[in-house]
Parts: structure tokens; sequence; C-alpha cells
């Protein structure tokens, strides 16, 4: 593990399940009922502040995680330094020697 993950910031990250709805169909939904906390280094991708009222503000970052995280894919919602994230593209596995294997998530803030 990372010096940064090991000295990280903590998160909450809540799993997915498959739910079936009122008409059959199968949804995938964030369980809040499963979710782990686990120590992630995170790196600011790109933001945009709200100039003008109406306007929204974009802040994107990206997490490094332990690679045994499982479950979490962009239906997983996370919390970061007190922050509702939600997950904007799929978790990519980055495979290395043991210390630096990793999967990173880029976060988008919840408005």
């Amino acid at each position: 593990m990372s010096y940064q993950r090991r000295h990280g910031v903590i998160a909450k990250i809540w799993k997915t399940k498959l739910v079936t709805d009122d008409r059959g169909n199968q949804l995938k939904i964030f369980d809040e009922n499963d979710y782990e906390f686990v120590s992630v280094a995170q790196i600011p991708q790109r933001s945009g502040r709200a100039e003008v009222v109406g306007q929204v503000a974009i802040n994107v970052v990206r997490i490094i995680v332990d690679p045994n995280l499982v479950g979490v894919d962009l239906w997983a919602r996370v919390e970061l330094n007190g922050v509702l994230w939600d997950i904007v593209t799929p978790p990519a596995y980055h495979h290395g020697t043991r210390h630096t294997r990793h999967w990173s998530i880029d976060l988008r803030e919840r408005g």
C-alpha cells in the first residue's frame, strides 16, 4: 500500500445492490446498509466555480483506493471530507507490484 493511502483521508464508500422495481425491472442502487471505511489518497482533477446565480459549481477529484475493494461501481456513493460524491467514471484497476496496485475512482461532488 502506498504512503499516500496509508496516511490519507478516510472515506465512507457505499456499495451497490440489485433491486427490482414495481414493473419488474432490475435496478442497481447504492446500498444504505453496506458501506466500508477506507483510507484514500485524493487528487484534484478539475473544478469550476459558479460565478452567476443559477450556475452550478463543478468539483471533480480522483481517489486512489486499496485493490481489495469490491462491489463499487458507477451507482455507488462516497462520503469524503463530510461531503457526498457520485462516481462519474467506472473504477479503473491499475495492476502493479503488491505495493502499487490500486483502484482509481473519479468523483463529482453532489449539489
